[in-house]
């Protein structure tokens, strides 16, 4: 098939696909697991971070796509704990990748867009500029209210129940509470009311790019009820008809919520 035919037909099915989808029910909150940036740059002969800013562009557009159809929520995986360990070189390009990332996501189009911007994860163990950055962000986007986006940076699924559990103590303690008291008590929802994520609904479907056919303790404990939707392409590949057809391959499950 011509190339040009080829593109004509491609975007009449996406158009298809986008009429389809946008007349059903959409998730209210979308986790991504943005996986593949290495992969992408290993199979053009590039280092890491060449990946990495190709993924931090196709932030943009995925975005744009969510504000498009109404999500109102949007969380975002961009660096585990794990990731933390990478040789320096890497790691130090990451994370000012990511800072100009979530700079770049609360500045575009100003207050015209709406776009309030939270990180989540052990921050404590970021570099101090990169930390700043981030609370900057927070705070100039605190206003906004068209679309929510968590970043998760420097996060783990086992240290955020782990950091819950601590807050939880530590503020039973303080109301003079034993630990007694706290284990003859402790129900589900005093665990979520510590954990990064509070006051967000949890999410509805979790995407991962790249292949990979895992969590890797993505929102642990808010997934229980999740959607989960596997996608073959690099992250840095990942298209609009491959968010389309995740949203329509959402909409075709039964959601029981455990029942």
């Amino acid at each position: 098939m011509p190339v040009k035919l080829q593109e004509l037909v491609y975007r009449v099915y996406e158009r298809g696909l986008a009429r389809e989808v946008t007349a059903g029910d959409l998730p209210q909150h979308v986790g991504v697991i943005l996986d593949g940036n290495r992969r992408y740059a290993a199979a053009r002969g590039s280092a890491p971070n060449v990946g990495h800013e190709a993924g931090a562009a196709n932030i943009d557009c995925f975005l744009s796509w969510c504000l498009d159809l109404g999500i109102p929520y949007v969380t975002l995986w961009l660096l585990s704990t794990d990731n933390l360990a990478r040789d320096d070189a890497e790691l130090d390009g990451l994370l000012r990748i990511i800072g100009d990332t979530v700079e770049r996501i609360g500045t575009a189009n100003g207050d015209a867009a709406g776009v309030r911007v939270t990180a989540v994860g052990a921050l404590d163990l970021l570099p101090d500029d990169v930390r700043l950055r981030l609370k900057r962000v927070e705070e100039d986007t605190a206003h906004h209210d068209r679309m929510r986006v968590q970043v998760a940076v420097g996060y783990g699924g086992r240290q955020e129940i782990i950091d819950a559990l601590r807050s939880l103590l530590r503020d039973r303690s303080a109301h003079g509470h034993t630990l007694e008291d706290v284990a003859a008590t402790l129900a589900p929802e005093d665990i979520g009311d510590h954990l990064y994520t509070t006051g967000l609904p949890d999410p509805d479907l979790i995407i991962r790019t790249s292949g990979e056919v895992r969590l890797s303790g993505f929102l642990m404990w808010q997934s229980a009820h999740a959607e989960y939707h596997f996608c073959d392409a690099n992250w840095p590949e990942f298209r609009r008809i491959d968010f389309l057809r995740a949203l329509r391959d959402y909409q075709g499950r039964t959601r029981r919520y455990g029942r």
